[in-house]
């Protein structure tokens, strides 16, 4: 993604926050005719060493995990709060508005998931990150049930080779940070997570810069 570098976070924690609370993804990757195909699926982040891995599945039908598996580079894009921003915050009259955002970029590398037991963990990740009182549930179900279920998707995992943080929140402008800040604060919920993530990275209250 475009990036220039008053919006660059180089903090893997930043990124690995705004997935986990921001889960569903555009998984991006060529079809047959080399044309990009988006599959819109929740996916759960796990730390291997070094290494950031994204678990999801998604639904036997969809044809994207034959294309993962012909082709197993694809992009997977995040999309954290975002909120118009008004040039009313500028103490001088020549500016016009912009939109602020967070988002994450991830270059991966895909590997289908085929054996029952990996499903079946993957699958308890995402209940966890999302339903945990379903886990019991979930198996109650049965093994039949269970299987039948299962048998019906394609799980992959998404190693991350290249991890791209956007945090667009007017950092090149100080002289507007404050009643930024304020604007944020009296908004709706995209507005206020905003304010809180310009607390988060220092600016907003006069913080260094």
């Amino acid at each position: 993604m475009y990036l220039p570098p008053q919006f660059d976070s180089a903090n893997p924690a930043h990124a690995a926050q705004l997935i986990r609370q921001h889960p569903l993804a555009s998984l991006i990757s060529n079809d047959d005719d080399g044309m990009p195909f988006v599959s819109l699926l929740p996916l759960h982040l796990e730390q291997r060493g070094d290494t950031m891995v994204l678990l999801g599945h998604c639904a036997k039908a969809n044809p994207h995990w034959r294309y993962l598996q012909q082709r197993s580079g694809a992009v997977v894009s995040f999309l954290g709060p975002q909120a118009y921003m008004s040039p009313r915050v500028y103490p001088d009259l020549v500016r016009v508005p912009t939109w602020n955002y967070l988002a994450v970029g991830c270059t991966v590398q895909a590997t289908l998931v085929q054996d029952t037991v990996s499903k079946d963990r993957l699958l308890k990740h995402l209940i966890g990150d999302h339903d945990p009182a379903y886990a019991q549930q979930w198996r109650d179900l049965g093994e039949e049930y269970q299987q039948r279920m299962m048998a019906g998707i394609v799980a992959f995992e998404l190693s991350v080779t290249r991890l791209q943080c956007k945090l667009k929140l007017n950092q090149h402008r100080p002289e507007a940070h404050l009643r930024l800040r304020a604007a944020y604060a009296q908004g709706g919920e995209n507005e206020r997570a905003l304010g809180e993530w310009m607390d988060l990275i220092g600016i907003g209250h006069g913080a260094a810069q």
